[in-house]
């Protein structure tokens, strides 16, 4: 049966520029690899997409109505269902000394902001800094592989991958999730070293704001912190 508006699915997926082949995004580590654009503070899995919800292309969100769970798809999208097509005023020229005042030394290929805009610098040379503020991918015709991995139907299954959209690098097996009372009270159990993490009252407020918004019937959240003791072990070792 085909995906439909609201179904959880979890996707994996790859985009190129269609002129060179080159990928600019993966959700596959492998690839990542092979392609030079790897980076160790990313995570490489299927990512959590609400069917009509969650921002995507507009030409993969049509392909995906159109999916089942286990295809594989490539879509094409040109320009101007992607980034947009290059605007050459958007290319502006500015002194160095503006980068001098804030103590940073520009470099060609540096991502910067510049009023709150993000700018790429394409060339630096006799004292000025010429900068992109297009998107990098401006006027590139994709090509975007996708595979929808699984349908999520269970609620415990779609409450773990919410969870690890505000925690990315959690393992949804490492998510304890009890829906109790008919769907009243949503128990959650984070993994132990959750709790070492900065603002994780803010982090747990965010989850249980999410949960609610997407799960209405929902009147209570816990969030039960267990920590397990091994004394025994430690005896026996030192014995």
């Amino acid at each position: 049966m085909a995906l439909q508006k609201g179904d959880y699915v979890l996707l994996d997926y790859t985009i190129l520029t269609k002129d060179d082949n080159r990928i600019v995004q993966t959700t596959n580590e492998e690839i990542a690899k092979q392609a030079g654009i790897y980076s160790p503070d990313n995570v490489y899995e299927p990512v959590l997409v609400i069917v009509g919800e969650t921002k995507l292309l507009e030409p993969v969100e049509e392909a995906l109505l159109k999916a089942e769970e286990g295809q594989e798809l490539t879509v094409e999208v040109p320009p101007e269902k992607g980034f947009g097509e290059r605007d050459p005023k958007k290319v502006k020229t500015i002194s160095i000394r503006e980068f001098y005042r804030i103590g940073k030394i520009p470099k060609v290929g540096d991502t910067v902001e510049i009023d709150g805009q993000q700018a790429r610098v394409i060339d630096v040379s006799s004292g000025r800094v010429t900068l992109d503020f297009n998107h990098p991918l401006a006027g590139k015709t994709l090509i975007v592989r996708f595979k929808v991995v699984k349908k999520l139907e269970k609620d415990e299954d779609k409450i773990r991958y919410l969870i690890k959209r505000i925690l990315p690098h959690l393992k949804p097996e490492s998510i304890s999730v009890e829906i109790l009372d008919g769907g009243k009270i949503i128990k959650i159990r984070l993994p132990v070293e959750t709790l070492l993490l900065e603002r994780i009252g803010m982090i747990k407020a965010s989850i249980a704001e999410e949960i609610s918004r997407r799960f209405p019937n929902v009147e209570k959240i816990i969030f039960e912190d267990v920590i397990e003791l091994k004394r025994g072990q430690e005896q026996k070792t030192q014995t």
